[in-house]
């Protein structure tokens, strides 16, 4: 009886995962047409198991096409660092309502877009972040102008070894780091007005993120 019990639980899940399956799947490929993956496609495969696992009577399988024209494969097998980044933010997004998850990190998830791009990458993490906890590790200006707070991390030489510094930056220092980002070491006035330009932009509230407790 516990035994018809369990199978009939799982196949209700399993029915449910079916329905869901090319929802989700949908809305992660055009968030993914979003953050520079033009042709890019998100599909979910259900493979039945046999015998049944804990999780269920099949598996849940996650396959990108990273372009136009390729097959889908694992996620895990065709996506290169960035591109996985990418993806786990497009996920991230997509059901950022669900699950309990208080932290979220990217590492370098803006790696080879910029422009638009970059800027829909930032705006993303700032949607994401309406949520929860968002840290994110970027070399994009249009990214970090998003971000409620801003750290830079410098490496420097220590008797013999390297350190990494983590300092805080607002006000005029953070205007001056956007600028850095934007145009290397030398300011001018044209960067800097840029890089305020930029960050008056990112920190534009609604009234989601007034709301959100730091």
């Amino acid at each position: 009886q516990a035994h018809a019990h369990l199978l009939e639980l799982a196949k209700r899940i399993s029915k449910q995962r079916q329905k869901a399956a090319p929802e989700l799947a949908a809305k992660v490929t055009a968030a993914m047409q979003q953050l520079g993956m033009q042709g890019g496609r998100f599909d979910i495969e259900l493979p039945k198991l046999d015998p049944p696992a804990s999780h269920g009577l099949e598996d849940v399988v996650f396959l990108v096409a990273g372009h136009a024209g390729s097959t889908p494969k694992p996620v895990g097998k065709v996506a290169s660092g960035g591109e996985l980044s990418r993806i786990a933010l497009a996920i991230a997004v997509t059901t950022s309502e669900l699950g309990n998850a208080g932290t979220l990190i990217f590492d370098e998830v803006d790696s080879g877009v910029g422009g638009a791009v970059a800027q829909t990458v930032g705006q993303l993490m700032q949607q994401l972040g309406r949520h929860r906890q968002v840290l994110a590790v970027t070399h994009l200006p249009q990214v970090a102008a998003c971000a409620d707070r801003h750290f830079v991390v410098a490496k420097r030489p220590d008797d013999g070894r390297v350190r990494s510094d983590v300092t805080p930056v607002a006000g005029e220092a953070r205007v001056a780091e956007v600028a850095r980002m934007l145009g290397g070491e030398r300011l001018s006035g044209t960067s800097l007005a840029h890089a305020q330009e930029m960050l008056s932009v990112g920190a534009t509230p609604s009234p989601a993120r007034k709301a959100r407790k730091p």
